[in-house]
């Protein structure tokens, strides 16, 4: 006899309370295996896929597409077969909730869920009632590696919902496609590359009504306005615009926040990015040498890199650097991190930028990727402005920010000259430190970039 489990919409990071459902990735009567995925969900931080920490039959949804449900409501309910001799299948689930976090069943296991596939779908209709509409289930479906609803022409070989997304709001049939990846499987470089070739073909037309290849499309449930009859228009603060507004708001409200600013030569710092680069080798860029900096500096100012805790009333220190930088999106501004910055050099960093970027700008961050920060790097000379009072990112207690690498005249060696002048400043939380810690932190960083051979003193 089948027993009907309920999975709930769980904890996706700290302080979000809610999510919205972008897509089904399962139907009522679908087949599921322990921890695959079976809705995709967008909440303040990030777009992330749900899977399931079940194995069975689908026999229950809650919520539509677009629905906004808070953490801990009903997602769906899966019919699982009790454990039986040969098949060797278990009830509980993995205890997982989000892809990528690991799985707590090995691949084995899994076969044998998909094995006994045939016989939970024929045990669903013993299943006790605890869905409010448990539907009867028809054959079951394919795996999920491909979709395949509403085909009757066999499956197309795609697994990312994001890679789905591209193709369908571009009006791209993914069955003319042929994936350059691993048994045929369709990649989101295919899907760009058919865009960008239609793009060409078509190029009077298709540049009017096709999504750039390398735009993620904007969810409309996000943007939602309401304009009343006198010409007011008023946004919900929702989404990541919702969070980023409770967040700074916290900050203002309770960090007692200072700033210090400095402006430094960056000419020797270019330099030494050209000389890098020309080299050979992956390109080093300079968010990735000012983050070396700032791990630098927190080695000698470790008070910067800390949280205060004032129910407790102290001051928490960390060991580990995860450095999170300020990333605009089409979606909003967005904080990723980089885990454990501090042993990582220059190269890695580039590396781990680069990937992280490219994940805000396609909406495919985790939650993993955009919580546990201990220190923020803002680089806002991006936008072209010199200097900036940046608000910390609360519970941190510190942020550098950059303003742009501009030439200027500059007094060096004794005489006028042209050089690469950029602005730094620091906001720093008053209660971990105070200013002669802030200054000494701003001023390590000024020299490194002055002199970029101040570093190999930490080396």
């Amino acid at each position: 006899m089948a027993q009907v489990l309920e999975f709930k919409l769980p904890d996706l990071g700290e302080g979000l309370t809610e999510a919205e459902i972008v897509r089904w990735l399962v139907e009522v009567g679908d087949v599921v295996a322990i921890d695959q995925p079976v809705v995709e969900v967008e909440t303040a931080k990030a777009m992330v896929e749900v899977p399931c920490p079940y194995g069975g039959v689908v026999t229950a949804r809650f919520g539509e597409e677009g629905t906004e449900l808070p953490v801990g409501s009903p997602l769906l309910t899966v019919a699982v077969g009790s454990p039986t001799a040969d098949t060797g299948a278990e009830t509980e689930g993995s205890g997982n909730v989000l892809v990528g976090y690991g799985t707590g069943a090995p691949p084995a296991r899994r076969r044998r869920v998909r094995r006994m596939a045939a016989d939970v779908v024929t045990s669903v209709a013993d299943a006790p009632a605890a869905a409010p509409a448990p539907a009867a289930a028809p054959a079951p479906a394919p795996a999920p590696a491909a979709e395949t609803r509403g085909r009757d022409d066999g499956p197309v070989p795609v697994i990312s919902p994001l890679v789905r997304r591209l193709a369908r709001e571009n009006g791209l049939e993914l069955r003319e496609l042929t994936g350059s990846g691993r048994d045929g499987l369709i990649l989101r470089a295919d899907v760009e590359q058919a865009l960008r070739a239609a793009a060409t073909l078509e190029a009077t037309t298709q540049e009017a009504t096709l999504l750039p290849p390398a735009t993620f499309p904007t969810t409309t449930t996000t943007t939602t306005t309401t304009t009343n009859i006198d010409g007011v228009t008023r946004t919900p603060l929702r989404g990541i615009r919702g969070a980023v507004a409770d967040k700074l708001s916290r900050s203002r409200r309770e960090i007692p926040d200072a700033t210090c600013w400095v402006d430094a030569d960056a000419t020797e710092l270019m330099r030494t990015r050209a000389a890098m680069n020309a080299a050979g080798g992956p390109k080093i860029s300079v968010l990735a040498l000012l983050a070396r900096i700032c791990t630098a500096a927190l080695t000698r100012f470790p008070e910067l890199n800390s949280s205060v805790d004032m129910d407790a009333r102290e001051v928490v220190r960390f060991d580990r650097v995860h450095l999170g930088f300020a990333a605009q999106t089409e979606r909003g501004l967005v904080v990723p991190v980089v885990r454990d910055a501090h042993v990582r050099n220059t190269e890695a960093l580039s590396a781990e930028f680069a990937r992280l970027t490219e994940a805000a700008r396609t909406g495919a961050l985790t939650p993993a990727d955009l919580t546990g920060g201990t220190f923020t790097l803002n680089n806002y000379g991006v936008f072209g402005v010199d200097g900036s009072t940046p608000i910390i990112n609360h519970p941190e207690a510190a942020m550098l920010g950059v303003g742009r690498i501009v030439p200027k005249p500059w007094v060096h060696e004794g005489e006028l000259a042209v050089r690469q002048v950029v602005q730094l400043s620091l906001t720093f939380d008053h209660r971990v430190c105070d200013g002669g810690t802030a200054g000494g932190f701003l001023r390590y960083v000024a020299d490194c970039v002055e002199q970029p051979a101040v570093l190999l003193r930490n080396l």
